[in-house]
């Protein structure tokens, strides 16, 4: 069986779906057919970037309201191609439906959900569904098969997500289960005390004392963090708490070349400063070089009405292009902004986009720049697949008698985000 995705028209139903867009959650139940599109798009995750986007919730809620049952969600993960296929996220969006589709009271999909975490190639992510599904019901006897299989990595893993009694209910009969839940305990201990001790007095040294860098001059600092050494990052972190503007000549070194840890503490670093680094960040974000992104990211919070321009160019080189990954700085600059001008783009970029971690941006942005067009896509954003979609539609969108039942059910639905939830609920009550 082929896995591989080939995103279709967003004028299509099965194009809509595979994005997540509410207007197709709306649609399915009126288009005879839709319910192979939703297994294709279970079968075939067309997300973009799976650990930035959500689809679980989305598809689960159509299975649900299009009657549909669980069966062929589980053929796919029982499909002999799975101890063949090493790709982890061939089944990962199967099991979260699952696992939703519990949440949603459709409690027959427990059953291959359990029987994938004993038999399936990648047991791991189902025990760890299971976990955090917190019902100790679904899961006895399976202690015996964690405390065999699990090495230390896998139960640290495990544990991860935080207290559930599924793990409690395993550890009062595992001991090394046990074990493990006192490991992560201690380690959440010890971190909570490490940013404790932080907040109150700064970052310490790998010898437990202070390291004294206030005393050192930019230029020293400077020369600390081009050596590489140990001690590069907290002169960086130095540096940034100075908001000095000799880091903004580091950043042109290191930033172009590319991911690493010297390269995280300059984005970082930089964070935490304002419209001072302006002139420099318009000239990187001119020059399309290695510190466009950084240019970008400090146009969006920081940028005039002047900057205008070049925001609009990049968004509509990213729209062209379809390059969507490049999109949200422009969207959030833009949004800030107030540009109406933007609003073509915008829209195309909220039907178009295949990477849905972009659309809350461009809610916001539509709700900044054009409150009135924003409401249609509000509306659309109550069914979309994206929790910040959801829970900022919730906030904005028009009473109907449509949004008013949408309203209730994500207040009352107990898979839905908490924050969702209680946007939900201020409306319903207000």
């Amino acid at each position: 069986m082929s896995n591989e995705v080939v995103m279709e028209s967003a004028r299509t139903l099965h194009g809509q779906l595979q994005r997540g867009l509410g207007r197709a959650a709306r649609r399915a139940a009126d288009r005879p057919g839709s319910g192979e599109y939703v297994y294709d798009c279970i079968r075939r995750d067309p997300r973009w970037d799976p650990q930035c986007e959500s689809r679980g919730l989305y598809y689960a809620r159509l299975v649900v309201d299009l009657e549909l049952p669980a069966g062929p969600v589980a053929e796919h993960l029982f499909h002999p191609s799975d101890h063949v296929d090493d790709d982890p996220w061939r089944v990962q969006l199967a099991l979260e439906v699952l696992s939703d589709l519990v949440r949603l009271s459709r409690r027959e999909a427990a059953a291959p959900l359990r029987r994938y975490a004993e038999e399936g190639a990648h047991w791991q992510d189902a025990l760890v569904e299971l976990v955090e599904l917190g019902d100790p019901a679904l899961t006895l006897g399976l202690d015996e098969l964690v405390a065999s299989r699990c090495d230390e990595f896998d139960l640290a893993h495990l544990m991860s997500s935080g207290p559930s009694p599924v793990i409690d209910a395993w550890a009062a009969r595992q001991p090394r289960i046990a074990e493990a839940r006192e490991r992560h305990r201690a380690r959440t201990r010890d971190a909570k005390a490490a940013r404790t001790a932080a907040r109150a007095g700064g970052t310490r040294s790998a010898g437990g004392r202070e390291p004294d860098r206030a005393g050192f001059a930019d230029a020293e600092l400077l020369d600390v963090a081009r050596r590489r050494g140990p001690d590069a990052i907290p002169a960086i972190f130095e540096l940034g708490r100075r908001r000095t503007l000799a880091l903004l000549d580091l950043a042109e070194e290191v930033l172009p070349e590319g991911p690493g840890r010297l390269r995280g503490a300059v984005c970082r670093a930089l964070s935490q400063y304002g419209p001072e680094t302006l002139p420099r960040a318009r000239a990187w974000t001119a020059a399309k070089g290695g510190c466009t992104d950084m240019g970008l990211r400090i146009l969006a919070r920081h940028g005039t009405r002047q900057d205008i321009p070049l925001l609009m160019d990049e968004l509509r080189e990213t729209v062209e292009k379809r390059e969507w990954a490049g999109a949200p700085n422009p969207v959030e600059g833009l949004g800030r902004l107030r540009a109406g001008e933007a609003v073509p783009l915008l829209k195309t970029a909220w039907t178009e986009s295949t990477y849905a971690y972009l659309r809350p941006r461009v809610l916001t942005a539509l709700i900044r720049t054009a409150p009135h067009t924003a409401e249609s896509y509000a509306v659309e954003g109550l069914w979309d697949c994206e929790s910040d979609v959801r829970e900022e539609a919730a906030r904005f969108a028009p009473h109907t008698r449509d949004t008013r039942l949408r309203l209730q059910r994500l207040h009352h639905d107990v898979a839905e985000e908490p924050e969702v939830r209680s946007a939900a609920a201020a409306r319903t009550i207000g």
